[in-house]
């Protein structure tokens, strides 16, 4: 059975940074694409910044420049550093990950990590 396990959220003053990792655990699988997505209080989950197998990456335009997304296929782990954080970046961030593991390919998310920016 495949998990992701997220850390690395918490409080944080705007202008302060932060970096989010999450794990992926199971056997007999094969990583995809993986991506990050937030959810504010009273708005829909929106993508953050997402990642494919080839390390291509692309990102909301709200985060481009401060927000960086890595992967490391060795450790089947995401990880996105926030940086220059602004109050607007408080949300729920799930980590997700298109994954196979017979017979096709699926998206499993992550439980959710808390960011909250300060001002």
């Amino acid at each position: 059975q495949v998990q992701l396990v997220e850390s690395g959220g918490g409080l944080v003053q705007a202008g302060g940074s932060l970096r989010l990792s999450c794990a992926v655990s199971g056997t007999s699988f094969t990583l995809n694409a993986m991506g990050w997505y937030r959810q504010a209080p009273g708005k829909q989950r929106e993508l953050v910044a997402r990642i494919t197998s080839g390390f291509s990456t692309n990102y909301a335009d709200s985060v481009k420049g401060r927000f960086t997304i890595s992967r490391d296929n060795a450790k089947s782990s995401v990880y996105l550093q926030m940086n220059s954080l602004k109050t607007e970046d408080t949300a729920v961030y799930y980590c997700a990950a298109d994954i196979f593991a017979g017979p096709t390919t699926q998206r499993y998310w992550g439980q959710g990590t808390q960011v909250t920016v300060s001002s």
